[in-house]
């Protein structure tokens, strides 16, 4: 019978975004028709086009196949390609960038996403500083 074996089951997920980026997504999905939900599922996997393993790469149907190839290890890495695109966006200003730039413009505004997340998980008790140890670590 079909659903036996969960593969029809919805399941709920969870993950935490700054306010502004559950609003813009909201907007977006208003804009296109769809519920947030439908939304995010629908971009999550447009975006792990560029993350997809090779095809001869063990995936949970094929794992117990008998004599099924290897995975060629000199396939494309998944994510590369994502981050070649990228680097080329980047370059195609036809400016000229150091490593550090380079390097600064990949990484967007991670440092700041950082410092919001930290924030975040410090107030919900999720994760705290110890200045004697010198560092962060999860709340017990």
């Amino acid at each position: 019978m079909a659903g036996d074996d969960g593969a029809d089951e919805t399941v709920s997920i969870r993950t935490y975004v700054p306010r502004y980026q559950k609003e813009r997504w909201q907007e977006h999905a208003d804009e296109l028709g769809m519920s947030q939900s439908e939304f995010i599922r629908t971009m999550v996997q447009a975006g792990r086009k560029g993350f997809e393993p090779p095809e001869s790469a063990a995936t949970p149907e094929r794992v117990n196949e008998p004599n099924r190839e290897e995975p060629d290890s000199s396939a494309v890495t998944p994510g590369v390609d994502g981050l070649k695109r990228r680097v080329e966006q980047v370059l195609a200003d036809g400016n000229h960038y150091d490593w550090d730039e380079l390097l600064a413009a990949l990484t967007d505004d991670i440092e700041e996403r950082l410092d919001e997340t930290m924030q975040e998980l410090q107030s919900a008790g999720r994760v705290r500083y110890s200045g004697r140890h010198g560092g962060y670590v999860l709340a017990e």
